[in-house]
């Protein structure tokens, strides 16, 4: 069969332009042309595709990623301008999912990339079919449920995972390699009640891209194969404040985790601890019981909260805030009550995005 001679030109031509595009990065000697190879070979779970997501999602793609799977539940709002950095404001008009949206400016980046979006919630029925085949996940969601569902399926999986989160001008970051370092659980124990979110305390975009930066070094390290040029240390710093820590984590893995140590049960990945939602009947309401119970710090859910511009009520037993068209009454065992809704998924979304 005779060649077609264009063909072979734009083959020829898309192979050089190949070289161009990672020449600067294979002249990196810590990378070279075999670990661009190896980057070219990898599968990256993005978990969250907020502005975590999207700052590392757009330094991986542009570093040449095989393939990266997206996913998030949420949509673009006009909030997220200031600091998701694949979105515009026609993305903000129209709604349109986070994990289509950023596809879409990531595959104009670098159309090579195999990028898979899924719009969906990262929940125990489906954490299997969304990590199945993946080389490494990076975490950009934005609550310690999934995070702690995550750390129990890539340890149970031995996939390495990168913790990031945060929040006004501070940010934290380390790095999970199952079988070596301490996991999420060893380090937090018990998922925190009663957090700062972007939501109640607001976030600037150098914090950001200082998390984002942290993050997306120690996958490029991962995913050449570099695993002892990772950090082995728990990243966090204050940009506005000037402060910058970095702590040795190693001693901080536990013989007794019910995740890493010598006899894993992987709790977040049985139904029994997954966090439990009902629709209260006639009531227009939702129902969420964290996790794990703990006792909530009521006076400082009560601070945050009102930064919303709501009505807050305060009483020994409880916080009661109105945000829109919903309100929240939160209890000190933990639990959050949704009102305004019916919808499990909606309730859910309203409960991370001001309780993390």
């Amino acid at each position: 069969m005779k060649k077609d001679p264009k063909t072979d030109a734009d083959a020829e031509a898309h192979t050089q332009a190949s070289h161009a595009r990672y020449s600067r990065q294979e002249l990196f000697g810590k990378i070279g042309p075999a670990g661009q190879k190896n980057i070219r070979s990898k599968h990256v779970l993005m978990v969250g595709a907020g502005a975590l997501g999207t700052a590392n999602a757009d330094m991986l793609v542009r570093a040449g990623i095989g393939r990266l799977t997206l996913v998030d539940r949420d949509y673009v709002d006009w909030s997220n301008l200031q600091r998701q950095q694949l979105y515009d404001e026609a993305n903000a008009r129209e709604q349109i999912p986070k994990a289509v949206a950023a596809q879409r400016r990531l595959q104009h980046i670098n159309s090579d990339v195999d990028i898979r979006a899924l719009v969906q919630d990262v929940s125990l029925e489906e954490i299997g079919d969304i990590a199945a085949g993946v080389d490494l996940i990076v975490d950009a969601t934005d609550n310690f449920d999934t995070r702690l569902l995550l750390n129990d399926y890539a340890v149970k999986h031995q996939i390495p995972w990168i913790y990031g989160a945060c929040v006004g001008s501070y940010g934290t970051t380390f790095t999970i390699v199952p079988g070596q370092t301490p996991c999420l659980h060893c380090l937090l124990g018990t998922v925190p009640l009663g957090g700062a979110t972007c939501d109640t305390v607001g976030v600037i975009s150098p914090a950001v891209q200082m998390v984002a930066a942290y993050q997306s070094a120690e996958a490029l390290k991962l995913l050449t194969g570099d695993n002892p040029a990772l950090q082995g240390k728990l990243i966090s710093f204050d940009l506005w404040n000037n402060q910058h820590q970095a702590i040795q984590i190693s001693a901080m893995k536990k013989a007794d985790c019910p995740t890493c140590g010598e006899h894993p049960v992987y709790p977040f990945l049985q139904s029994e601890h997954q966090a439990k939602t009902a629709v209260l009947c006639g009531r227009d309401t939702v129902q969420i019981r964290p996790v794990m119970g703990a006792a909530r710090n009521l006076n400082e859910a009560a601070r945050l909260l009102s930064r919303q511009g709501g009505k807050v009520e305060h009483n020994p037993y409880l916080v009661s805030v109105v945000i829109g068209a919903h309100r929240l009454v939160l209890f000190q065992d933990g639990r959050v009550l949704i009102h305004g809704t019916k919808d499990i998924a909606e309730a859910r979304s309203i409960y991370h995005k001001y309780l993390g």
